[in-house]
């Protein structure tokens, strides 16, 4: 009780430091929600747009009530420490008080939990730009809302809250999300690998080197006539392409070229966790996937592994998928029938996994 009742009075004073912030140096503010790929989408669009702006990003995936002022705030989550809590609030009245050199651009994450999340954010957050990343037939996260449906509306919030003359960034691939362009007046621009988004991916495959040895992923961007190709080092998967191509749309609508972007994009990294290629024993390749599984992030892991070219075993290694609620078992289930096709073994992590 008494820890709920100190976090809400740290939410107080952080969000009224964070809006006094915003008022003082007025930042371009771009926000990123889904229910998949919003921590990749955030680097990936820092990364793009750092070679032309001062940008600040949001620490590792700071996108709640408290991670959203923190990020604004430039500052570290303090967590149970109270005297690092102070320390914040007083850089928080210092950034406020004192002259200092403020990021042009912030780019937030906006997440929810429980429904209210978002809504409670954006009735004092009015982002500059959204974008909208995707809404699977499972999200994660769904478990305290009452259905899917409840879940995208939480998430449309921030749609809602967008600047009159800002610009909307969706998923060209995803109904849902695209349906998002017919309920706003603002310009919108999209992005998807089928074809038929603004910045879309023409074809890809996966990369090996000359031992036939994994080294990522190439794709090539089409925007208007531009044919840009873009190699993506060290991850596997044709989803990790939807996170860059919605940094290189938002980026366009933030008047970078393509090619500019792109090339801020040679040495980009995925987030840890994100279908990242790391290097085993005995000549191994792991393919480390293991943030916060979702459905549709665990079929897209597979997806990928049963496209690898490989010359001895694939082995999957799967946890639990959390936060799934009245889906839990169907959706584990669902991942287990597919095993047969894509992997020679299985190995469970947990009792839902099992």
């Amino acid at each position: 009780m008494l820890k709920e009742f100190f976090k809400k009075i740290i939410v107080f004073i952080i969000t009224r430091e964070a809006r006094a912030v915003l008022y003082k140096y007025k930042p371009e503010i771009i926000a990123i929600t889904g229910s998949v790929g919003k921590t990749s989408t955030k680097d990936a669009l820092a990364t793009v747009l750092a070679r032309a702006f001062h940008v600040r990003s949001a620490q590792k995936s700071f996108n709640s009530e408290i991670g959203v002022p923190l990020t604004i705030l430039g500052c570290e989550n303090a967590w149970g420490n109270p005297w690092l809590w102070i320390k914040v609030i007083m850089d928080g009245l210092a950034l406020i008080v004192l002259k200092n050199h403020y990021p042009r651009i912030i780019i937030l994450e906006v997440g929810t939990d429980r429904p209210g999340d978002i809504k409670r954010i954006t009735s004092w957050l009015k982002p500059d730009v959204v974008v909208v990343t995707a809404f699977p037939e499972v999200p994660v996260h769904i478990e305290f809302f009452n259905s899917r449906e409840a879940l995208i509306s939480e998430k449309i919030n921030l749609v809602k809250a967008l600047k009159p003359n800002g610009l909307l960034v969706l998923n060209a691939d995803d109904a849902d999300v695209y349906a998002l362009k017919h309920t706003v007046s603002c310009n919108t621009l999209t992005f998807g690998i089928h074809g038929s988004a603004d910045v879309s991916l023409l074809s890809s495959y996966i990369e090996y080197d000359m031992a036939n040895k994994l080294i990522g992923i190439f794709g090539r961007v089409v925007y208007l006539e531009n044919r840009e190709p873009l190699h993506l080092k060290g991850v596997i998967g044709i989803h990790m392409f939807y996170s860059v191509l919605a940094a290189l749309a938002a980026g366009i609508g933030k008047g970078v070229n393509l090619v500019d972007g792109i090339e801020s994009l040679e040495n980009f990294l995925f987030p840890p966790g994100r279908g990242r290629l790391l290097r085993g024993i005995k000549e191994s390749i792991i393919i480390d996937d293991s943030y916060n599984s979702s459905p549709v992030a665990t079929q897209a892991a597979l997806d990928a592994l049963k496209e690898v070219v490989v010359s001895g075993r694939k082995i999957a290694v799967l946890g639990d998928m959390l936060e799934l609620g009245k889906h839990t078992v169907e959706e584990h289930k669902k991942v287990g029938a597919r095993i047969p096709e894509v992997c020679d073994e299985l190995v469970t992590v947990g009792i839902r996994a099992q």
